[in-house]
């Protein structure tokens, strides 16, 4: 799907993983635009969210290991190329961003400015935004972007959301996974 903004802003809905199923969400969705080299992410999740593992608030820093409990997240490759982004972003307003060089292989933690990462709990609501510069991505037109979450539940069970799921098992670094096309300037 090709995403022009100002229609980027548009929430589009994350579907579990069938081999992954967690009943207390009732809803999760992210939207997604791009200005060439920023990245601004948001994050909505409805459900009983007292049974989910949410991490306590925090100063929001780098850290890594993230996507080992309730984390969203974004995938975001150039168009034409092999590299690709992977970012994090914790309830607990903690993030991270690393880069591939191909599938799954030569992980480097990237060089930014801290992102902007707004968390908003209301009752059953969870809110994340995000807004991130990666330099990286200002020479590229397109991108085509993976929206994803892993959602862990008190008990410990681990959930996978995604926009698409193209395999058997969770694989958000797949790149059949990356679903949504960003068009920079239109």
């Amino acid at each position: 799907m090709v995403v022009k903004p100002p229609s980027a802003s548009a929430a589009l809905p994350l579907s579990c993983h069938p081999g992954t199923p967690c009943t207390p969400v009732i809803e999760l969705s992210a939207a997604a635009s791009w200005t060439g080299d920023e990245l601004i992410l948001s994050y909505r999740l409805e459900g009983d969210l007292d049974a989910l593992l949410m991490p306590a608030p925090k100063a929001s820093r780098r850290t890594d290991g993230l996507w080992q409990h309730t984390c969203l997240e974004a995938f975001a490759r150039p168009v034409g190329t092999e590299a690709y982004f992977e970012l994090n972003f914790s309830p607990s307003s903690e993030w991270a961003v690393y880069r591939f060089s191909h599938y799954r292989e030569a992980m480097s933690a990237v060089d930014v400015h801290a992102p902007l990462v707004a968390v908003e709990r209301n009752g059953a609501c969870l809110r994340l935004d995000a807004t991130v510069t990666i330099t990286m991505l200002s020479e590229a037109s397109e991108l085509d972007v993976g929206l994803t979450a892993v959602i862990e539940e008190l008990g410990g069970r681990v959930s996978y959301w995604a926009l698409s799921h193209p395999g058997s098992k969770p694989d958000f670094h797949a790149a059949r996974g990356f679903v949504m096309r960003l068009v920079r300037g239109v």
